[in-house]
């Protein structure tokens, strides 16, 4: 099926050609020229939004600066693209990296307003500053695109042009989506939080997808400027913003090839429907909505629904690389407190966990424990007191410094991505360390395989059942090899021949050296599995002793097991 498609795209590609050579009349070669310069800035924007989730309304901004560039250096100047194309690519980015700083921390809409913002400040520059840019009539007489002396005209050499560098553009982001910057964007896209404490630095990953946004529109913009030959405001305006946006979703979101179909395919459509006239725009939005509603995952989407993909070979299993053998304390918590607003979620919270042990941390609702956890992981600060992993004070550290401490965790629900393979979940954990995806996934089977969970490697992760979910979220964190792992909640909705079996795969990573704490309700669990329980009530260390003192001990009873406590026949004089 891969190959009926392969082919498909291929006889489309040789028709696009022949057509091109032909039977294009000049205008078709510019129509054909200025798809070619909105498939280049929407690969761009597939790498941001397609594949980072990242809404941005700057790419329309980025794509109108680079095309003010090359026009004010092109047309007052009369530099030519040797100066003018890699100052039109930087520009945007010199721009991006500050704005990036300042806004991807900001999370959906917020996001989307802000670059907005941004996108209307650069139209007010253009509009305001008449003796660099011409104001509002813009720069005419832009020169046609001139290399060493070459220069590139109209029609199809310029068409040649803008395609060969599409060709170029689109190869380094299929390249770049396919590997572990894409698949990283994909799990920060998907959920930002599991991203970070799988070692990922998300904000890292976000600023350099919105930098190279920037450099593809600042290029796709530079290029549409040589096609035109001249430069006004409306480079900058919305409509140029709403048409790459609508490339991506029409075309297919993070795929490259969507990029290519839906710019032919958006900027090609007005012309067949010109000769309506006034009601041309109707049939086109009629048109959109009917492509939406049909292929709802965009034209690659359908491809791909129509051609399936057949299943691929598993990679062989290679057990990842382990550090030396822990010894000693792994982790130490000293005094730890936590507020939210009035409500003191930690209060003086000490704890200390050796290699190859089990903790248990217990307590009723509200009691502190996932907030220990996420204090623990570097999803929440700590207000007061002090975190040590392997000997090393990590506390206040951000979650991807502490992942690559040693530290995994897990979910109360198993954060699996719904898109993904088991396989590539999994190997998700792993794109921090390795240095390829393949080695990634050959290190994601050794995980699976291990758990007793290989067959389930090329299964998609959505429909799985709780206790295949809490296993692969086990193998995912398994697969970073961590000195000292924290489960919330591991054994929720599991039967007792699954509790049994994922309390045999908890003691035999203890015996080999990993230090465990666990956060569980069920007590018929947890109690025969730990050596050590620490239990807390509104946010205060109730108990910490072994855990049958936790069945005794009276407060404990009161606050959280409820019933009378156990008596211990040991006590007694008479033995009785």
């Amino acid at each position: 099926m891969r190959d009926r498609r392969n082919a498909l795209l291929l006889a489309a590609a040789l028709a696009g050609l022949a057509y091109a050579l032909f039977f294009a009349s000049p205008y078709g070669l510019r129509v054909l020229t200025v798809a070619g310069v909105y498939a280049l800035a929407a690969f761009g924007f597939q790498i941001l939004f397609g594949l980072g989730g990242a809404l941005s309304m700057a790419q329309g901004a980025f794509f109108g600066l680079g095309a003010y560039v090359t026009g004010i250096l092109g047309s007052r100047y009369g530099l030519d693209a040797s100066v003018t194309f890699p100052l039109s690519l930087l520009a945007p980015l010199l721009v991006a990296l500050p704005v990036g700083l300042a806004v991807l921390r900001l999370e959906s809409h917020y996001f989307a307003l802000a670059t907005l913002g941004v996108a209307q400040v650069l139209h007010l520059l253009a509009v305001n500053l008449p003796d660099l840019t011409g104001g509002a009539n813009g720069l005419p007489g832009v020169p046609a695109f001139a290399l060493f002396g070459w220069v590139a005209p109209r029609g199809l050499p310029m068409a040649a042009l803008v395609w060969g560098v599409a060709a170029v553009g689109g190869l380094i982001g299929w390249r770049l989506a396919r590997g572990r910057l894409g698949r990283s964007l994909e799990l920060v896209r998907d959920d930002p939080l599991a991203a970070g404490c799988l070692g990922l630095d998300v904000g890292r990953l976000r600023l350099t997808a919105f930098a190279l946004s920037a450099v593809y529109a600042g290029a796709a913009g530079a290029l549409a400027v040589h096609t035109q030959r001249v430069v006004s405001p409306e480079v900058l305006e919305f409509p140029v913003m709403v048409t790459i946006l609508t490339i991506a979703v029409v075309g297919g979101r993070g795929r490259m090839v969507g990029a290519v179909l839906g710019a032919l395919l958006l900027i090609h459509l007005p012309e067949w429907f010109r000769g309506l006239e006034r009601s041309y725009l109707i049939v086109y939005g009629a048109a959109l909505l009917l492509a939406i509603l049909v292929a709802p995952n965009g034209l690659t989407g359908l491809l791909e629904r129509l051609f399936p993909p057949p299943p691929r070979a598993l990679p062989d299993a290679v057990e990842p690389p382990a550090g030396p053998r822990a010894t000693g304390e792994i982790l130490r918590v000293e005094d730890l407190s936590k507020s939210f607003g009035g409500v003191r979620a930690l209060d003086g919270v000490s704890l200390s966990v050796q290699a190859g042990a089990i903790v248990g941390l217990i307590g009723p609702n509200g009691s502190g424990k996932t907030t220990l956890i996420n204090v623990l992981s570097g999803l929440e600060r700590p207000d007061d007191g002090a975190v040590w992993i392997g000997g090393r004070d990590r506390t206040g550290a951000p979650p991807d410094q502490i992942a690559r401490a040693g530290l995994a965790r897990s979910f109360q629900a198993a954060t699996l991505p719904n898109h993904a393979s088991v396989l590539e979940a999994v190997a998700a954990a792993r794109l921090p360390f390795d240095r390829s995806v393949a080695e990634a996934e050959a290190h994601a089977r050794w995980a699976l395989d291990r758990l007793g969970a290989g067959d389930l490697a090329l299964r998609p992760c959505h429909g799985l059942p709780a206790a295949l979910r809490r296993r692969v979220e086990l193998a995912r964190a398994l697969a970073r090899r961590p000195s000292v792992l924290l489960l919330d909640e591991p054994a929720a909705g599991l039967t007792d021949a699954e509790k049994a079996d994922l309390a045999a795969h908890l003691r035999r990573l203890a015996w080999e050296g990993m230090a465990l704490l666990v956060v569980e309700h069920d007590m018929d669990f947890l109690l025969p599995l730990v050596g050590w329980v620490l239990c807390l009530d509104r946010g205060r260390t109730l108990y910490a002793g072994p855990p049958d003192g936790a069945r005794r001990d009276a407060a404990v009873i009161a606050a959280y097991l409820g019933g009378p406590a156990v008596r211990d026949d040991s006590d007694d004089e008479d033995g009785a």
